[in-house]
């Protein structure tokens, strides 16, 4: 007789399911949510993309006037994540502060959308 797992869904009206279509039930769960790479391309299109350029190329004109380095070289890679962090928090240079446009968690997003532009 297989083994059967209570989902905590499950125990509300009272059905256990097995332990193969917990596992897939589980994997369909996190393969559906999306990544925080990907609510941070979001948040990066709507805020960043006028100076960074739309894939963090630092090829606008606006980055090329103000000497931006692209987001996936090793000078930004390189950085912490508390780094990138209070920059896009606090603004550095002639970047401007986002933490009063910008939740904590869309700044984490952010980083992560960072990090995911790296070759």
């Amino acid at each position: 007789m297989p083994v059967k797992y209570l989902c905590p869904s499950a125990l509300v009206i009272g059905l256990s399911i097995s332990r193969s279509f917990a596992v897939a039930l589980a994997w369909a769960v996190l393969l559906s949510a999306p990544t925080f790479a990907e609510v941070g391309a979001g948040t990066y299109k709507a805020h960043c993309t006028p100076c960074h350029g739309a894939k963090g190329a630092a090829d606008t004109m606006i980055a090329r006037n103000l000497n931006l380095r692209p987001l996936a070289s090793p000078a930004v890679q390189n950085q912490s994540d508390e780094e990138l962090f209070n920059i896009i928090s606090k603004g550095a240079y002639r970047m401007p502060r986002y933490d009063r446009k910008l939740s904590k968690e869309q700044i984490h997003d952010l980083v992560m959308y960072i990090r995911s532009l790296k070759p």
